[in-house]
């Protein structure tokens, strides 16, 4: 638990950190700190004194508290600073701990160290997790976007970001923030779900569901390529079926929603999932619904988790070039941070064809 001088002291660096308080601006006075703390004025005290020390705000005789040029002061600690902020939405499952690995190679080898922070998809997270990366004064950031489809709801603080002239790579998915001049790491989703879907459709497959994730804009664009995909076979178009859904959603009303839809008649005879690790649910579902997988149902995922290719049936997936997405993300960073000019990349994904899929005679 923070004591309460951190808690004020967090709170009126976050206050600086976003913009509330710009450069120059009085503080509020120690008594209205107090009494918006609800704590004594040696907690004030020591929280100011602690943000002084840091180079926060400096004090007029007399005159009040002053927000400090701090911008300044972090762009030049940041010439000496060895460490690489690496801001992700799951940092501890999944496909990360492979992208982080293959940063790390980089990073490493540069001289430099990683601070990681995760965000679970959360704005709120993603600000904290920002607001640390600023106090800790990084010398570049690799971010994978909270919620990519929605306008960020921390603008605020990439733009400081741009003013204190970090480098910044985003993997996976880019905000829409154009005075950023961010670069990217990510993949054509639209296309590869697209393949994916010609791919059933040629198996003898009219009816798929295709179930996406929509608050990140990797799952808009893979619905968007199953849509496409439909969309070059006219004749079988009003055969497709699309289940929404967000990351905040429990995974049990997700997997309801797709049970019914396996339950109607006619039902899909198969299933596109945005990625491999609702796939794998996906499955489990259809199993304990009595189904056998792909002979009643055909099951595909995105992403080739490590695990798909062991499981029975193993499933057809597309590639997501997890430890070479942070490779190239950290590389890149690393030639932003030495003023050279990069360019974004776009991975084109291999599909892989497993046990997963049923090939359909009429």
């Amino acid at each position: 638990m923070k004591a309460k001088y951190e808690i004020v002291e967090d709170g009126i660096k976050d206050k600086i950190l976003s913009g509330a308080y710009d450069i120059d601006a009085k503080l509020p006075t120690e008594t209205e700190l107090m009494n918006e703390f609800q704590v004594s004025r040696y907690t004030v005290r020591r929280a100011v004194g602690d943000l002084e020390n840091e180079g926060y705000i400096y004090r007029i005789q007399g005159g009040g508290m002053y927000v400090n040029d701090w911008q300044t002061a972090q762009a030049k600690s940041n010439a000496s600073n060895r460490m690489i902020g690496v801001i992700a939405t799951h940092i501890a499952n999944y496909i990360f701990p492979s992208i982080i690995s293959g940063a790390d190679q980089i990073i490493s080898n540069n001289g430099f160290s990683i601070l990681l922070a995760n965000t679970h998809n959360d704005p709120k997270l993603e600000r904290r997790s920002l607001t640390t990366m600023l106090q800790s004064n990084v010398a570049g950031l690799i971010i994978e976007p909270t919620q990519s489809t929605l306008p960020t709801k921390n603008r605020d603080l990439y733009l400081k970001i741009k003013q204190l002239g970090l480098p910044v790579v985003f993997i996976n998915a880019e905000y829409d923030i154009p005075e950023l001049n961010a670069a990217s790491v990510t993949t054509n989703d639209v296309g590869a779900v697209k393949e994916l879907t010609n791919y059933l459709i040629s198996q003898g497959h009219e009816r798929i569901l295709g179930v996406f994730q929509v608050d990140d804009i990797q799952g808009v664009n893979r619905m968007n390529g199953f849509i496409k995909a439909y969309q070059e076979h006219a004749d079988i178009v009003l055969e497709s079926n699309i289940i929404m859904y967000q990351s905040m959603d429990p995974i049990k009303k997700v997997l309801t929603q797709v049970e019914r839809a396996i339950q109607n008649d006619p039902h899909p005879t198969a299933i596109v999932c945005y990625n491999d690790q609702l796939a794998i649910r996906v499955m489990d579902m259809a199993k304990s619904m009595n189904l056998s997988v792909p002979e009643d149902i055909s099951i595909t995922g995105f992403d080739d988790y490590n695990v798909v290719r062991y499981m029975h049936p193993a499933i057809t997936t597309m590639v997501h070039e997890k430890e070479r997405m942070g490779h190239d993300a950290a590389q890149m960073l690393m030639e932003m941070m030495a003023k050279k000019p990069v360019k974004s990349i776009i991975y084109d994904p291999e599909m892989v064809i497993r046990d997963s899929v049923k090939k359909l005679t009429k």
